[in-house]
């Protein structure tokens, strides 16, 4: 039987073309009003998801 994806790291997760798996920064959703502009625009930009570990499990749980 076919394992199915996990929606919601589905949702959270994007895989690059090389392989590497890119995540939003968290931080961004409320409580903005005391947070620095330099702080909030850094926070917009994707990143990459850092642990060997857990870029495994990632890509298992978003596998189609």
């Amino acid at each position: 039987m076919k394992m199915k994806t996990h929606r919601g790291a589905a949702k959270r997760f994007k895989t690059t073309g090389s392989g590497k798996v890119k995540r939003n920064k968290a931080y961004k959703s409320h409580i903005l009003t005391k947070k620095t502009s330099k702080r909030k625009r850094n926070l917009r930009r994707p990143t990459l998801v850092a642990t060997s570990g857990d870029i495994k499990r990632i890509k298992r749980l978003i596998q189609a």
